[in-house]
């Protein structure tokens, strides 16, 4: 069964680029407070000066090396091939320092934080890997670090709880509302309202006022970067058949896109989290279920009621479990370029535990939705595939334990 419009739909002038206020289509842009618009100018006006000098890009290139351990393998699973009928690589981002992606993003905002002569860190977090990251490179960089969670998350992610206190950041509950990740970013905002001098707001995905959304993605560029040269080395080309990815707000996603964004005979799939089922009202499924909307600082697509009131996500997920995406993937739906699916819990834990017992590696939750996918989109024998694999389970151990099903 395939999902998404298919490529034939696309419009070829309707590339996939930023706009200079910050739109994708018609998707994007900044609509903040007036409190937070001097904190958002200054990194508009400066972020892009600032990275790209050699200063810069040395020290985020040696860090990406030599801290969190970049190149990340682009690993050949023959088992999981074998089952499929496809040639399978796993772009191994569990494998980073802080066991995601996350740190990818966080390691280039703490540099651009340190230029731009900041004291302190915010942050919000929903599965914890965001805010382990964040209170990483603060402790590298001897900066105080403030991460706020949800409540709910704060009790399913508990060991990444600890990582982000031994690692010296104060982990701050959001108890309002659904108590998930949507209500970190609520509290990470007001927070920086607050304080806005001294302070930046490392945000964790691609979302929020421009230019977050694009600046995440192309700190996270460097996983299809590396996927490029890499699939090179192991395939002779560069450019595999599909690409697929999970997408809550959709940092990882976006990393492994990005190089592909333009190049129409790569899929792109992103699998979103089903929940209980796209019609069961227990769901995170954005695309299926949302419409174009204002969330977090820019025009989105979201789930909300008839008079713009956000619904409550679901998903087993903590890293899923968001209303919204970000801009880009919103774009990317609109203009036919993705392939979107919804991913059921109990259809991701099954791919997780399948992934385990195959390959020897137990995929972070998040990352099972992905592979998942891999059952709801058709392709042909021996086509290539990269799915990316965004963090490893560790963090997620109590969850499988609870599901049980091994």
């Amino acid at each position: 069964m395939s999902f998404g419009y298919g490529l034939s739909t696309i419009n070829l002038n309707n590339m996939i680029k930023v706009d200079e206020k910050g739109f994708y289509g018609k998707f994007g842009g900044a609509y903040i407070p007036e409190m937070l618009y001097p904190n958002v100018e200054e990194l508009r006006e400066n972020y892009e000066a600032i990275m790209a000098t050699q200063e810069f890009q040395d020290e985020f290139r040696g860090l990406l090396k030599d801290y969190v351990g970049r190149p990340t393998p682009l690993y050949f699973a023959s088992r999981l091939s074998e089952k499929y009928g496809a040639k399978i690589y796993l772009k191994r981002e569990d494998l980073c320092h802080t066991g995601a992606h996350k740190v990818n993003n966080t390691i280039g905002q703490i540099i651009l934080a340190k230029k731009l002569g900041k004291k302190r860190i915010i942050a919000e977090t929903g599965a914890g890997q965001h805010g382990v990251a964040t209170a990483t490179v603060c402790a590298l960089m001897g900066m105080e670090c403030t991460v706020y969670m949800g409540e709910i998350d704060i009790a399913r992610q508990h060991p990444n709880v600890e990582r982000m206190k031994i690692l010296g950041a104060e982990v701050v509950p959001a108890t309002s509302g659904s108590k998930t990740l949507k209500d970190a970013t609520n509290e990470a905002m007001r927070a920086w309202i607050n304080n806005p001098v001294d302070t930046h707001y490392i945000i964790g995905s691609v979302v929020g006022p421009h230019p977050y959304p694009e600046m995440v993605a192309r700190f996270q560029s460097v996983i299809s970067e590396e996927i490029k040269w890499q699939l090179k080395e192991k395939e002779g080309r560069d450019n595999p058949d599909i690409v697929i990815a999970c997408v809550g707000g959709g940092s990882n996603a976006a990393g492994a896109f990005y190089h592909y964004y333009n190049t129409l005979e790569v899929r792109l799939v992103a699998a979103e989290a089903g929940g209980l089922g796209i019609n069961s009202g227990k769901t995170a499924a954005t695309t299926a279920k949302g419409s174009p909307g204002i969330l977090h600082g820019s025009k989105t697509i979201l789930m909300q009621t008839e008079d713009g009131q956000v619904v409550e996500p679901h998903s087993i997920s903590a890293g899923l479990d968001y209303p919204g995406i970000g801009p880009v993937h919103a774009h990317l739906f609109d203009v036919g370029r993705g392939e979107f699916v919804a991913v059921e819990d109990k259809d991701a834990m099954a791919a997780g535990v399948e992934l385990s017992k195959l390959e020897g590696i137990i995929p972070a939750i998040e990352s099972a939705h992905a592979l998942y996918a891999l059952n709801m989109i058709e392709y042909q024998k021996d086509d290539v595939i990269v799915v990316n694999l965004s963090g490893r389970g560790d963090k997620d151990l109590e969850t499988y334990i609870k599901w049980g099903k091994y």
